[in-house]
C-alpha cells in the first residue's frame, strides 16, 4: 500500500526527528492505559460520545422557557404563523427591527426558523420539543466532535487510495469526551436561546471539515474539486454566522490551519534564517505556493463579504449597551479597560479549567472593576498570559512538528472563536457569558489531552493518570446533571446564582420578579430593595418595586422610585406610565396626563399607555378623548380586551347603546372567545330588548367563567326583565352563593321573592 502526505504537513526542524507519524503514534499509545482498544473503532466512539453527551444534559428535557427564553421565544412574534417568513431577514434575534435604535443587532435568522419549525411542530409554546432539539443537537456536535479531534491529533495523512492514516481514536475519543461532558455547556444546551451556540458551532465545525477534505482532494481530482471544498467550508462559514456571529470566525481558523500547519509556517526556522540573514529565505515554499495564495484570497474575500452584507443588514451604528451590562468598556482610564479586559478572559480561562461556580449572568456587580495594579486579581492576568506565552511559543517555535501543530490547532480554536467577546474590536453586552465558551472549550480540550498524553509519556504511574481522566469526566458528568436541574425552572436558576454572584443586583431582580409572579410581593419587595442597594441606578428594579407599592396603596413611595427611574432613565416609557397610574390614584391628574404623553413620546405603539390614558378621560368625564385614547389602544393591539370593555361599558353607561352595541359585535368579531367581552355585549343587548341574543351571550360567557357571580347575576336581571322568573331566580341564588355580599344582587334577589310571593298569593 503506497502513503502519500500533503505536501508539507511535516515539519523536519533541525536536528533530524522523527516524522509526525510515529510521534503522533506514540501519543496515541501513551492513553491506551485509559481507554482499552475494544472501544476505540470509530461506530462505538461515537455512539459513546453521544449517548453520554446525551445523558449529561438529559434532566433539562422538561424544563420550563426560562431566563432569556421569554423574550427570544415567547414574546417573540417571530415564531408564529401570522409573521412573514421574510420579516426574519429583517429582525433581530429578539424580534426587533435590525434598524431600530434599540436592537441588539443579534442578527440570527436561522437559529428563529428553527425556533420556528419548532413552535409549528409541537402547536405552540411547549418547552419540551424546544429542549430536546437542543440536547439532541450537543449529542451530534460532540459525535461531529470525534472526526474534527482526530484531524487536530492525528493529521491529514492519505493512502493512495484516499483513506486517512493516523486517526488517532484515543486521544479524539478522550478529547471528545471531555467536550460532550463540559458543565460550561449547560447554558447553551438547558437554556433553549443557547441554540444560537449550538448550531453556530455545528456549521461551524462542517465548515473546517469541508476545509480539510480540499487538501485530500488536492491530490486525487486537481485544483477544480479543492476549490469546491474551498467554497463550500466558506459557504457553511456564512450559514454558521446566519445562526451567530461568532460562525465568522472560522474563516480565521481554517487560514491558521492553512499557513501554519499544511503551509509549514515554522516562526524558530524564519527567526533563525533572519538572524543569519540567510539567502534561501526569499525562496520560501510558502512564499512560492500558488495554491496557499489563491485559498488566502478565497477566505478573505469570502469573509469580506460577510461583514459587508452583514454591516448593511444592520442598517444602523452598533448597538448601544449600558454601563451595567459592561462596566470595564465604559472606564475613562485605557489601563483600567485593558487590565479588567484581561481579568475578564483569566475568569473564562478558569471557567474551562474549573467550571464548578457557574451562573447565568455576571454582570451589575458581579465582578468588581479592578482599579488599581495593586489589586491582588491581578496575579490572576500574570497567570493567564505566562501560560498563553508558553503555549503559544511551543507553538510557533518548536522543533518538533507534532507538538506545533496540536498546540497551534488548540490555541486556534481557544482563542479564534472567542475573539467576538473579546471587547477588542466592539464593546460587547456582556462581563462574562458561558454561552460564548462554547467553542473555545474545543481548544481547551484539545490542550488538555495533549497534557494528559504527555503527562502519561514522562511518568510511571500511568493508573494514577487515568484515574484523575475517569474522575475528571465523572465529576464533570455530575456537574452537568446537576447544573442541568438547576436550569429547569427560573426560580431553581436564579437561587443557584446568589452563591456564585451575591453583588450581582440583577440576581436579586430576577428572584424578586420571579416572587412577585407568583404572588409573593413581600419576599419580592425585599430582593427589589436589596437590587436597588447594590445597584442605585437600577431602574428596572424601581420600576416593579413602585408597581408593587403602587398595589399595595403605598402611593408615596412608590412615586418616589418612579420619579427617579425616569430621571435616572429619561426615555423608559413603562416607569413613565406606571407613574401615572400612580399620579392617578393620587388624584394629581395633570402630572399623570403628563406622564403618559411622556410615556407615548418614547415609546409610540403604545397601547396600555393609551388604555390607562383612556382612564384617566374617563375619570375626569372627557368621554370623547377616553373613548379615542382607547380606541387608538385597539388600534395598535385589536386584541386589548380591556379597551374593548371599557368602550362598551362607557357608551352603555352615556345611553349610547346602538354605538355600544356595534362596538361590541366589532370586539368579538377580533376576540371571539372573550368572554368579559360577551358579557358587556350581552348587557347592553338586554337593555335594549334583544333578550333572546343577550341571553345566549350571557350563556355562552358563564359556560367559559362559571364562577363569575356577576355574570350570573346580570343574567338573572335578564330574566327578571323578561319574565321568566323561576330562571331568575335559579341565577340570583347561584349569584349569591358566588358572592354573598352583592347588595345589588340581594336587593333584586329581593324584589323577585317578594313578586313571587304576591303572584303565589294571587293564585291562592
Amino acid at each position: 500500500m503506497n502513503i502519500y502526505m500533503i505536501p508539507n504537513q511535516h515539519n523536519a526542524g533541525a536536528g533530524g526527528h522523527q516524522p509526525a507519524v510515529f510521534r503522533m503514534a506514540v501519543l496515541d499509545t501513551d492513553l491506551d492505559h485509559i481507554f482499552p482498544s475494544s472501544v476505540l473503532p470509530p461506530f462505538w466512539a461515537k455512539l459513546v460520545v453521544g449517548l453520554v453527551a446525551i445523558v449529561c444534559f438529559a434532566r433539562s428535557y422538561d424544563g420550563d422557557f426560562v431566563f432569556d427564553d421569554s423574550e427570544a421565544i415567547v414574546n417573540n412574534k417571530d415564531l408564529q404563523a401570522e409573521t412573514p417568513l421574510g420579516d426574519l431577514w429583517h429582525h433581530d434575534f429578539w424580534g426587533s427591527r435590525l434598524s431600530s435604535n434599540t436592537s441588539h443587532k443579534s442578527y440570527r435568522p436561522l437559529t428563529v426558523l428553527t425556533f420556528r419549525i419548532n413552535y409549528y411542530l409541537s402547536g405552540g409554546f411547549h418547552p419540551v420539543g424546544f429542549h430536546v432539539v437542543n440536547i439532541l443537537l450537543h449529542g451530534g456536535i460532540s459525535v461531529l466532535m470525534v472526526d474534527v479531534f482526530s484531524v487536530l491529533f492525528g493529521g491529514l495523512q492519505y493512502t493512495s487510495k484516499g483513506r486517512r492514516l493516523h486517526l488517532a481514536p484515543r486521544a479524539s475519543l478522550l478529547a471528545a469526551l471531555l467536550f460532550a461532558v463540559h458543565p460550561v455547556h449547560t447554558e447553551c444546551v438547558a437554556g433553549v436561546v443557547g441554540r444560537a451556540d449550538l448550531l453556530c458551532a455545528l456549521f461551524f465545525l462542517l465548515s473546517f471539515l469541508g476545509y480539510c477534505k480540499a487538501f485530500r482532494e488536492s491530490n486525487k481530482e486537481g485544483t477544480y474539486s479543492s476549490t469546491f471544498w474551498v467554497l463550500l467550508s466558506i459557504f457553511l462559514g456564512a450559514v454558521a454566522m446566519l445562526c451567530k456571529e461568532q460562525g465568522i470566525t472560522v474563516l480565521g481558523l481554517n487560514a491558521v490551519f492553512d499557513i501554519l500547519v499544511i503551509g509549514k509556517f515554522n516562526v524558530l526556522e524564519i527567526v533563525q534564517k533572519v538572524l543569519h540573514k540567510d539567502k534561501s529565505l526569499e525562496s520560501l515554499s510558502m512564499l512560492r505556493n500558488g495554491g496557499l495564495l489563491f485559498r488566502m484570497t478565497l477566505l478573505t474575500s469570502g469573509g469580506a463579504g460577510m461583514l459587508y452584507v452583514r454591516w448593511r443588514i444592520m442598517g444602523t451604528g452598533p448597538p448601544a449597551f449600558t454601563e451595567v451590562d459592561n462596566p470595564a468598556s465604559f472606564a475613562d482610564s485605557m489601563l483600567v479597560r485593558a487590565i479588567n479586559y484581561n481579568y475578564y478572559y483569566s475568569l473564562n480561562a478558569w471557567l474551562l479549567l474549573c467550571p464548578w461556580w457557574l451562573c447565568f449572568d455576571w454582570s451589575m456587580g458581579c465582578i468588581p472593576l479592578i482599579k488599581s495594579v495593586s489589586d491582588w486579581r491581578v496575579i490572576a492576568l500574570a497567570a493567564l498570559w505566562f501560560c498563553l506565552i508558553g503555549l503559544i511559543c511551543q507553538a510557533l517555535c518548536s522543533e518538533d512538528g507534532h507538538k506545533r501543530r496540536i498546540l497551534t490547532l488548540g490555541l486556534g480554536f481557544l482563542v479564534i472563536p472567542f475573539l467576538p467577546a473579546s471587547n477588542l474590536f466592539f464593546r460587547v453586552g456582556f462581563v462574562v457569558a458561558e454561552r460564548v465558551l462554547y467553542l473555545p472549550s474545543v481548544g481547551y480540550c484539545v490542550l488538555l489531552t495533549f497534557g494528559f498524553g504527555a503527562l502519561s509519556k514522562h511518568t510511571k504511574k500511568k493508573k494514577l493518570i487515568a484515574a484523575v481522566v475517569l474522575g475528571i469526566l465523572l465529576i464533570n458528568m455530575l456537574r452537568c446533571v446537576v447544573r442541568s436541574g438547576q436550569w429547569r425552572s427560573e426560580e431553581q436558576l436564579f437561587r443557584s446564582a446568589l452563591s456564585v454572584c451575591p453583588l450581582n443586583a440583577k440576581v436579586h431582580y430576577n428572584i424578586g420578579k420571579n416572587l412577585a409572579d407568583k404572588g409573593n410581593q413581600t419576599a419580592a419587595i425585599r430582593y427589589y430593595r436589596e437590587a436597588v442597594r447594590l445597584n442605585p441606578k437600577y431602574v428596572h428594579a424601581m420600576n416593579n418595586l413602585g408597581n408593587i407599592l403602587k398595589e399595595r396603596n403605598e402611593l408615596q413611595e412608590a412615586e418616589e422610585l418612579l420619579s427617579l427611574a425616569v430621571r435616572i432613565q429619561p426615555d423608559f416609557a413603562a416607569a413613565w406610565m406606571n407613574l401615572g397610574i400612580v399620579q392617578n390614584s393620587l388624584k394629581r391628574f395633570e402630572a399623570a396626563e403628563q406622564s403618559y404623553r411622556m410615556a407615548i413620546k418614547h415609546r409610540r405603539k403604545y397601547p396600555d399607555c393609551y388604555y390607562n390614558l383612556g382612564r384617566l378621560y374617563a375619570d375626569l368625564n372627557r368621554h370623547v378623548d377616553a373613548l379615542n385614547a382607547w380606541r387608538n389602544a385597539t388600534v395598535l393591539k385589536p386584541e386589548h380586551s380591556l379597551a374593548w370593555n371599557n368602550m362598551i361599558i362607557l357608551l352603555d353607561n352615556t345611553g349610547n347603546l346602538a354605538q355600544a352595541e356595534a362596538v361590541g359585535r366589532e370586539a368579538l368579531e377580533l376576540i371571539p372567545n372573550d368572554h368579559s367581552l360577551m358579557f358587556s355585549l350581552a348587557n347592553v343587548l338586554g337593555k335594549s330588548q334583544k333578550y333572546k341574543e343577550s341571553e345566549a351571550l350571557f350563556l355562552k360567557a358563564i359556560k367559559a367563567n362559571p364562577n363569575a357571580a356577576s355574570y350570573h347575576g346580570n343574567l338573572a336581571v335578564l330574566y327578571h326583565r323578561w319574565g321568566h322568573l323561576d330562571l331568575a331566580k335559579k341565577h340570583y341564588e347561584i349569584s349569591l352563593q358566588l358572592d354573598p355580599t352583592a347588595s345589588g344582587t340581594k336587593e333584586n334577589y329581593g324584589l323577585l321573592r317578594r313578586k313571587l310571593e304576591l303572584m303565589q298569593k294571587k293564585d291562592v
